[in-house]
């Protein structure tokens, strides 16, 4: 299996968070997709998550990577996928934008999941 990482938007996967979702539970939509035969990596969604979360806070990425004592060019490449965050990194910039880190794992692991099942809906309903 290859690991990959589509750039277009996977629309589908935030209407089936929409709709799967009661109102006590809250995940940030992501636009990261991923075709159904390539391996989901954590750091992209992990960065999805957090660009959402910032822009749901009306925050721009220079004040966020500024609270979270970050630089703003190390911030961009976590939101867009491209480096891996370490624990530390990931509590400064949970911090700078007033949530939990467990908020940000619990929607990662959402994504995540949602992306598995609209990937093997999307398997299922080639092999028709």
């Amino acid at each position: 299996m290859e690991t990959t990482v589509a750039p277009k938007p996977l629309s589908h996967l935030v209407k089936i968070a929409s709709a799967s979702l009661t109102a006590s539970a809250q995940v940030a939509p992501v636009s990261t997709s991923f075709a159904p035969t390539q391996r989901i990596l954590f750091r992209v969604v992990l960065g999805a998550v957090l660009r959402a979360r910032r822009q749901e806070a009306a925050r721009t990425l220079r004040e966020v990577s500024r609270a979270a004592q970050v630089s703003l060019g190390y911030l961009s490449e976590i939101e867009r996928g491209q480096k891996e965050a370490s624990s530390e990194l990931i509590g400064s910039v949970c911090r700078a934008l007033g949530v939990t880190q467990s908020q940000i794992f619990n929607d990662v692991a959402t994504q995540m999941a949602l992306t598995e099942i609209a990937s093997e809906l999307a398997v299922s309903s080639q092999d028709r």
